[in-house]
């Protein structure tokens, strides 16, 4: 079965047709990061509309690349990330979704795209199908990080996932952008922050470690945010800027942020192991791209003898091709959805 999926929960416009859950056949990603760049993060308004105007080309060029000449026959399914994301963003999709799937004759799947992000381990190319094998996966404990989330979910399979933990304040995300303008290196933080911090020292600074309450599954990044701010501009955060710091004292700052944000993740998710049936640990999300964290999950996979599954750097960030994935599971158990189907901007 081939399965066209839509993204546009922020600011990447995305069209892919997957086959069988698995076989990535297109892909397409357009981008938003140069729009949003001079407001320092995403424009609710600004992002809408940029979808407006490149879904309906976004689309037809995944259907080229995948070979599709003829939908209404080829087409078996229409999916959509119709939760949760900027609700301006989230209409574009989800209307555009809903016309594909009435003018075709398909069914309608309507996807989280938070749970989305943990499918993304699955995605295959052409070359690739067959490699990994979900069976090894389940029970699993999953952790998605990106700019709006920070949630731990137990997953029996990927059309049954319980969220068990998420953030109180601000996603993990949020704070590397928010520590990426303290330090003023510019936006999107995540990748900036990545790439200053292999030139510091991961120790050179104790930033506290937030676990809120004992045994929580839950997640505090704000406070983590605060102590870099006065850290770098004073006790009051306006006695001075980032300026003021060597190249190397930014460099120990974002690398101490750093290896702090990646023991407050996995100190919750050893905790999650922990505590359910768990056969291996999935991550995913537009900071599972981070290096320190990547690395971390992955040592701590092989500190508890459970397998790690990360996705490929290419679907980390916001794509259509996860949201294609995971809905032939959710096809397959019956969770077709009505043209009805509601766009939620928080769950």
């Amino acid at each position: 079965m081939l399965i066209l999926g839509i993204e546009t929960t922020c600011d990447e416009t995305s069209a892919a047709v997957v086959q069988d859950g698995r076989e990535v056949l297109s892909n397409v990603v357009s981008s938003q990061v140069d729009l949003h760049a001079k407001f320092g993060g995403v424009v609710p308004e600004v992002a809408a509309r940029a979808h407006l105007e490149s879904i309906n080309a976004i689309i037809q060029e995944a259907l080229d690349v995948a070979g599709v000449r003829n939908p209404r026959e080829e087409i078996g399914a229409i999916a959509v990330a119709n939760c949760p994301g900027l609700i301006g963003c989230l209409l574009v999709g989800t209307a555009t979704a809903k016309g594909l799937a009435f003018g075709w004759g398909k069914p309608l799947v309507g996807v989280n795209h938070v749970q989305a992000h943990l499918y993304s381990v699955l995605l295959e190319e052409r070359s690739e199908v067959g490699i990994q094998k979900s069976e090894a996966l389940f029970p699993a404990v999953g952790l998605v990080m990106s700019g709006g989330h920070s949630s731990l979910y137990q997953v029996q399979a990927f059309d049954r996932l319980q969220r068990i933990g998420q953030t109180q304040d601000d996603a993990v995300g949020e704070a590397f952008d928010k520590v990426a303008a303290i330090l003023q290196l510019g936006y999107p933080g995540g990748p900036l922050i990545d790439k200053l911090a292999m030139r510091g020292d991961p120790l050179a600074i104790k930033f506290p470690l937030s676990h809120l309450e004992k045994d929580s599954l839950n997640f505090s990044f704000s406070g983590l945010k605060t102590a870099v701010l006065y850290h770098v501009n004073g006790k009051k955060g306006r006695e001075r800027d980032a300026s003021s710091l060597s190249e190397q004292q930014k460099a120990d700052v974002a690398a101490s942020f750093q290896h702090t944000a990646a023991q407050m993740l996995t100190v919750k998710l050893r905790r999650a192991a922990a505590r359910f049936e768990t056969r291996s640990l999935i991550i995913g999300g537009g900071v599972s791209a981070n290096t320190a964290i990547r690395k971390a999950v992955q040592e701590l996979g092989r500190e508890l003898g459970l397998p790690v599954f990360i996705p490929p750097m290419r679907y980390c960030t916001d794509n259509g091709a996860m949201i294609a994935g995971i809905a032939y599971p959710l096809l397959q158990s019956g969770k077709v959805s009505e043209l009805s189907l509601d766009t939620i901007a928080t769950v």
